[in-house]
């Protein structure tokens, strides 16, 4: 059964690490088809994809989806998204699900599973998804964002750091191994659109200039981030030819 949460898929042309992104070919589909297709398979009502690019615009009518002109001046997705809200006149209380138009393989139930998330939490203004991280190598990696998370499920902070700090222990394996749990924060949020739009309206905050993780700007602020992990393993997205090919090799079968 359809619910009212809506999805975005924000999607641009540029990429430094694989330029045309969006439209590479993956068995036959372009790589944002492939996103799309994953949303259909959820419960959203409505599935949107806002672009500032006239050859994705036209990609995605091709394939058959709702897609929107928007600035080509946004920093971020979630930029876009604001635009979006605004531009269809969604209800500040609108609930709307950011797919960024990377994740060919984000798993449906994790999309219908965020949204449900924030709409079970009036006190939140966001919700989001995390999975433990369980190797040294990726706790030190500062594009695996760590998230720390309170006991009520309340988002504490985001860092490219090692957070939590392992001291008293030689190193992290041997925290890991005391049962110290680090979570990586999984880039999948559903927002209340009031909420995005009051974050669009806000210039960059001082901790999300200095991690370059724009969730901050929510923390400083004093918004709400609702946490928890995602009912199934998110496989990583597409940034570079080598995710591009693992993910070929994966749809192909």
């Amino acid at each position: 059964m359809k619910t009212g949460y809506i999805i975005v898929i924000p999607a641009r042309l540029a990429s430094q690490r694989l330029p045309g992104k969006p439209l590479l070919d993956i068995a036959g589909r372009s790589l944002l088809e492939h996103v799309y297709r994953q949303a259909c398979r959820s419960d959203a009502s409505q599935i949107v994809v806002a672009t500032d690019d006239r050859q994705i615009f036209q990609s995605a009518q091709g394939f058959g989806a709702e897609v929107l002109m928007t600035s080509a001046d946004h920093e971020s997705g979630s930029d876009r998204i604001a635009e979006c809200a605004d531009q269809l006149g969604w209800d500040d209380r609108q609930l709307i699900v950011n797919l960024q138009g990377d994740e060919p393989l984000m798993p449906p139930a994790c999309l219908d599973q965020v949204a449900a998330l924030l709409e079970s939490d009036p006190g939140a203004d966001v919700a989001s998804l995390f999975w433990p991280l369980d190797n040294s190598e990726e706790i030190a990696n500062p594009n695996a964002v760590k998230v720390v998370v309170s006991e009520s499920g309340r988002a504490l902070y985001f860092s490219r750091s090692v957070v939590p700090f392992p001291r008293g222990w030689r190193d992290t394996a041997d925290a890991l191994g005391s049962g110290i749990v680090w979570n990586r924060h999984i880039g999948l949020y559903a927002y209340r659109a009031g909420a995005l739009r009051a974050f669009a309206a806000m210039d960059a905050t001082p901790l999300e200039s200095a991690e370059k993780l724009e969730q901050l700007r929510f923390l400083e602020t004093g918004r709400q981030i609702r946490m928890s992990r995602a009912c199934e393993f998110i496989p990583a997205g597409v940034d570079t030819p080598e995710d591009l090919e693992r993910v070929r090799s994966i749809i192909h079968g």
